[in-house]
């Protein structure tokens, strides 16, 4: 097997729930040791959320707590904070996702640290940041979606916004943002030998991904507001419901694009220039072209409408459920679900390992582990004894 491309570099995960320890799993995917830092006796919060398991923590915990390692240790107390520090002089990366100050407060900040291991790489993803009037106030990704703009997007037009898809999906967005500011300042610190911290907000993810609607508001002071299954830029460019009570997605981005849908309705005068042809027809009649395109796929069951708009190459999917997605020959090609063994349970499916390099392909070595598994190892290869250990157990240190 050969080597990964973070192979030899260590992360202490001291994040909690799902940002910040994101960053941390995809990094060990492709090499990187991770070293989860947890409570003692609580363990990271995720360990609780979700689907529980035989085996007392959760599905979400087996499968985003993957490929780490479990280190128990209270940093609120001194000779926690110490052997943190003691594995923070010789790491590579720290991830953590406290309130800004936090960890200043228990000794481990980043000047502390970074007096320590000048080379260290922080990430620090927080609701607001570390700065700004907002850095006190505590976040989750519900709170990111609403303050960074998506949520008013979701939602049928004059009701209630929604939740956007997935109430964590601004966590999993700036983790791969996380991700990738570790991958440059580790670039850098291999150029010049210094580390630095990475800064991200909650909210900052959500923000950078509104695609136009920041310099449209700043040029013509529009304020998109929700569009339900569709979209202000393109028509048709929504959901459609099928003969069979199923549904699909349909994006004519373009005329041309149009002009086929048209011919694969055989209905080619609809792309006609006096007709629906050019894209400013389309949408001052959004609704007649939407209801044309739903009359058409209302008449035929989704595997009909999904294969006459493949043979007529116009962009159509089928709108799948998850049980579609484990059963869809495409993503078994794509190897895109590995299984995990987990004691007790035999294995449990999970999303593999993104994204696919051809050299060094990324693993999946463990599910999320057992809370404190390796925290005696790990104490062992920092020198202490059993006896050391089982005082610091007894203290509740570990």
């Amino acid at each position: 097997m050969s080597a990964l491309p973070l192979a030899g570099v260590r992360v202490l995960d001291l994040a909690t729930f799902i940002a910040a320890p994101f960053t941390a799993a995809l990094l060990g995917e492709f090499g990187a040791e991770v070293i989860k830092i947890e409570q003692p006796g609580e363990g990271d919060p995720l360990r609780r959320f979700g689907t529980p398991t035989e085996r007392g923590d959760t599905l979400a915990w087996l499968s985003e707590a993957r490929n780490k390692a479990s280190l128990t240790l209270n940093l609120r107390d001194p000779r926690g904070s110490a052997l943190f520090k003691t594995l923070a002089a010789s790491a590579d990366v720290v991830c953590e996702n406290f309130r800004p100050g936090t960890l200043e407060k228990w000794g481990v900040g980043w000047e502390d640290l970074q007096a320590l291991n000048p080379r260290l790489v922080m990430l620090r993803i927080s609701g607001y940041g570390q700065d700004g009037p907002y850095r006190d106030r505590p976040g989750f990704a519900r709170i990111a979606h609403a303050v960074g703009g998506l949520t008013h997007l979701a939602g049928m037009p004059g009701g209630p916004p929604v939740t956007p898809g997935s109430t964590s999906l601004a966590d999993y967005m700036s983790g791969l943002f996380g991700a990738v500011g570790v991958l440059l300042a580790l670039r850098h610190r291999d150029q010049t030998g210094q580390g630095q911290v990475i800064d991200l907000g909650l909210y900052e993810s959500v923000l950078r991904v509104l695609d136009e609607m920041i310099p449209v508001y700043d040029q013509t002071g529009r304020v998109r507001g929700p569009e339900g299954a569709g979209t202000v830029n393109a028509c048709p460019h929504g959901h459609f419901v099928c003969g069979d009570g199923r549904w699909v997605a349909i994006a004519c981005t373009n005329d041309k694009m149009f002009a086929r849908l048209a011919r694969v309705m055989e209905r080619p005068g609809l792309a006609h220039p006096d007709a629906f042809g050019p894209l400013s027809h389309r949408l001052a009649a959004r609704d007649a072209v939407d209801g044309l395109v739903a009359a058409w796929t209302a008449e035929r069951p989704r595997e009909a409408v999904v294969s006459l708009c493949e043979q007529g190459d116009v962009p159509c999917g089928a709108i799948n459920t998850v049980a579609d997605l484990v059963a869809d020959p495409h993503v078994q090609a794509r190897g895109n679900l590995a299984r995990l063994p987990v004691e007790g349970l035999g294995s449990v499916l999970v999303p593999a390992v993104l994204p696919r390099l051809s050299a060094t392909p990324g693993r999946l070595e463990a599910a999320g582990p057992v809370l404190g598994a390796d925290t005696v190892r790990i104490l062992q290869s920092l020198g202490l004894a059993e006896a050391e250990i089982a005082a610091l157990r007894h203290d509740k240190v570990i």
